[in-house]
């Protein structure tokens, strides 16, 4: 059985609706907890894939959190290796910056919440997201974006962020909103990170109300996301 490794910067965002993909897929998974101490393996041998999560840090911060450039190196030799990498909301910035993209404070404000995402055309020609609505609504919690990375595609844009999802070569995909996310999840950071929703002005009983609304129609795609972005480690 393959194993996926898991970067998990923040114990409030984990895998949410990846892990039943990957369970589905008859995979394997082990989170490696770097904001716990957990150190990042040296390199991929071993394992399938690799998932990196969100949290609250930048990618800027490698002298506060040093763990950042091992993450990198990681990502590196995923890549080199030819393995799928799914990079979620900080992850997806830091893949980002491991393929030479610029990364920062987003001009237009942070995107907290459930905002909606337009996909480009180039979708309908990618094997993850093909046959999906053009447009849907996940959920976001971010200030920083990226450019897109050099040699990537475009995948979806919302109208503060003009790149949320690119794929580089066949196997890497960063996600700047998330998919993945649960109402228990929403929950969790709403809870975590509620001097941020107050700063924002955010009213955080709203936005976990809204969970039930989004979250029934994400679950389809979700699914179906994650399922492909298995597909390669299954062998299929």
């Amino acid at each position: 059985m393959a194993k996926i490794y898991v970067l998990q910067h923040h114990r409030v965002e984990n895998l949410g609706a990846i892990a039943d993909a990957l369970e589905g897929a008859a995979l394997a998974w082990q989170y490696l907890r770097v904001h716990d101490g957990q150190p990042v393996p040296p390199s991929m041998k071993g394992a399938g894939g690799l998932i990196v999560m969100g949290g609250p840090m930048g990618v800027d911060q490698t002298d506060r959190y040093p763990w950042l450039r091992d993450e990198m190196r990681l990502i590196e030799d995923a890549m080199k290796s030819n393995l799928p990498v799914l990079g979620v909301c900080l992850g997806a910035q830091i893949l980002a910056t491991v393929l030479g993209a610029k990364v920062d404070r987003n001009p237009n404000g942070k995107e907290i919440g459930w905002h909606p995402i337009r996909l480009d055309d180039s979708a309908k020609h990618d094997r993850l997201m093909c046959d999906l609505s053009e447009t849907m609504t996940p959920f976001h919690w971010h200030g920083d974006i990226f450019d897109l990375p050099p040699g990537a595609v475009s995948l979806a844009s919302s109208e503060k962020t003009p790149c949320q999802a690119f794929r580089h070569g066949d196997k890497a995909y960063g996600f700047q909103f998330h998919f993945e996310v649960t109402g228990e999840g929403v929950a969790a950071m709403a809870e975590a990170f509620a001097n941020e929703l107050n700063r924002e002005n955010i009213a955080a009983d709203r936005m976990i109300a809204q969970a039930a609304e989004f979250t029934a129609s994400l679950e389809n795609i979700s699914d179906t996301v994650f399922s492909r972005w298995a597909s390669p480690i299954q062998g299929t």
